[in-house]
């Protein structure tokens, strides 16, 4: 029976913000910015006939959290929707916060966005200039580096996330 034999020798890095992201924009704003502008100077790659961007979102899931208050501001209840993606985050708060049947339901007379409760994730999954694939994942309170191994990459980031107030 053979033996595992060690092939490589990968790492995980996770910064603890001190500070939730503020809200989904400025978490988009981050995300978006770093697939746009390529901070950390990854680049394209092609796996057998496909061709690849230097940085891409592999995943996300985003989910808001409405409460509802009865006549004397008391939350009564609670309704969590996840979505995909942005646009769909957004799309679902303004279609549960029009809902007035399910606001009647709740036995409450408003709704509201609790965006201090809502979470956010997008994993960015980026090729170093040295062949490795390594990942990028954002919380709203943390930020994960992934499947690295050489240590340039890691200093890259927390480089890049010194400067950005929000990844304090």
């Amino acid at each position: 029976m053979g033996d595992f034999v060690e092939s490589s020798i990968t790492k995980t890095a996770v910064r603890k913000l001190t500070a939730p992201i503020a809200d989904i924009t400025a978490f988009n704003s981050i995300v978006a910015g770093v697939i746009a502008d390529n901070p950390w100077n990854c680049t394209a790659y092609q796996v057998g006939t496909e061709s690849f961007q230097p940085v891409v979102r592999s995943k996300e899931a985003y989910t808001a959290r409405i409460a509802y208050q009865d006549g004397d501001a008391v939350t009564v209840g609670t309704v969590s929707a996840k979505a995909p993606s942005v646009a769909g985050f957004n799309a679902a708060v303004t279609a549960v916060l029009a809902d007035t049947a399910l606001q009647t339901a709740m036995g409450a007379v408003a709704a509201s966005h609790a965006g201090d409760d809502d979470t956010f994730s997008a994993t960015l999954k980026c090729h170093d200039a040295n062949g490795e694939v390594y990942t990028v994942a954002f919380s709203r309170s943390q930020v994960t580096i992934g499947s690295y191994s050489d240590d340039a990459i890691r200093t890259r980031v927390e480089t890049w996330a010194d400067g950005v107030p929000a990844l304090a």
